[in-house]
């Protein structure tokens, strides 16, 4: 049997422990790897496995993982690929909801199970057939501080063996903010407020008070807890028939209205293989920003920005915080997806949000595609 040839982008802590156990899969082998580094920096792969050229990857794979956690770098790697007749499978959250939904009717993309997203997806999908209806999509996290100190990340970063950039994503809110909104987005729920509520839960019965908020927008909502005592996983809360509450109750589901339905891990690169063999099988997706996202993540200052400085990075930075934002009340946001080699060309005060007024973005095709995205919106 001919295995599939799985090409991957990215070279990071997912994409490296992805590769190592593609290795123990009968069906599928790794085509290449593309990389932004020198090819002889990743030594968790043969060199000759690795290229710096985006056509090699295509030309050679049946299939993309994209999980390079750069919007703009995945946005063309998504494009190609999706011209090429690729399927993609993500795990990329920061490019789903910056320029993901310009791709939705593109082909075959989908975000996978394993991080918070794609689980939340999957649990959502289980949850309904069997007769929920969720009002809450809710990420467990056990810590939060918006303005980390550098001194603080570096002992993280190197603790934990992630890049200093994604422990600071995580740590200041960027990271379950960009989740949240990919889920209100692809679930076709809303958020209950900017910054979403972040409610602190000490037991089952706070998390079931999200509920009052769901109720009073008139939808399902997507947020976060803080909840340290809890494991780090996923959560929903659900309501279900009158007629099933004495089975609920049986099944130590509580006395109702609301049902939490909690999953006790996510397990990032291990789950990406389910996605992977359910693309192949049935070419269903999973989960993706939707053709018309309503919720953006908004760079917040950290600090005071001056007119002249160059940004390097937003997200994971010293710099700027994301938060999610509804699109419509906040047009003229800059995404901190799009905040890379960006010049400030007026000040921002700490506190503030970035809009396009206030920083040249330098034109690629994610500024494009985010732009052909607002313009859908506004018409």
């Amino acid at each position: 049997m001919k295995k599939l040839r799985v090409g991957v982008s990215g070279t990071g802590f997912i994409a490296q422990g992805f590769i190592m156990l593609l290795a123990k899969q009968e069906e599928m082998t790794l085509s290449k790897v593309l990389t932004r580094r020198k090819k002889g920096e990743c030594v968790f792969t043969e060199e000759k496995k690795v290229t710096n050229h985006l056509e090699e990857l295509i030309d050679s794979s049946d299939l993309v993982v994209e999980c390079s956690g750069d919007a703009i770098h995945a946005t063309s790697v998504v494009s190609m690929a999706l011209s090429a007749s690729l399927p993609v499978v993500t795990m990329n959250a920061e490019f789903h909801v910056t320029t993901g939904s310009y791709f939705t009717n593109e082909g075959l993309l989908t975000e996978a199970e394993g991080d918070q997203p794609g689980c939340l997806a999957a649990l959502n999908r289980s949850a309904i057939q069997m007769g929920f209806e969720p009002v809450v999509y809710g990420n467990i996290k056990g810590f939060l501080n918006h303005n980390p100190t550098l001194e603080d990340m570096i002992f993280w970063s190197k603790k934990s063996g992630i890049s200093l950039q994604q422990v600071t994503s995580f740590t200041d809110g960027t990271k379950v903010q960009i989740e949240q909104a990919l889920v209100a987005n692809g679930l076709g729920a809303t958020i209950a407020k900017s910054g979403l509520l972040g409610i602190s839960a000490e037991n089952d019965n706070d998390i079931k008070n999200l509920a009052v908020y769901s109720e009073r927008m008139g939808c399902p909502i997507s947020d976060y807890i803080l909840a340290p005592k809890y494991p780090a996983g996923i959560f929903i809360l659900a309501k279900h028939s009158e007629n099933q509450k004495k089975y609920l109750q049986y099944y130590k589901m509580g006395e109702g209205p609301y049902y939490l339905l909690l999953s006790n891990f996510h397990l990032c690169h291990l789950e990406i293989f389910k996605t992977i063999k359910e693309v192949i099988l049935s070419k269903k997706k999973l989960l993706n920003n939707s053709k018309n996202p309503t919720i953006g993540i908004a760079a917040i200052a950290k600090r005071d920005i001056l007119q002249g400085e160059i940004i390097e990075h937003g997200i994971g930075s010293f710099d700027f915080r994301g938060e999610a934002v509804k699109i419509r009340e906040n047009i003229n946001h800059v995404p901190i997806g799009l905040l890379k080699k960006a010049r400030i060309v007026h000040n921002i005060e700490k506190g503030q949000t970035a809009n396009f007024d206030s920083v040249e973005i330098p034109d690629s095709l994610a500024l494009y595609a985010y732009r052909q995205i607002i313009q859908n919106q506004i018409q």
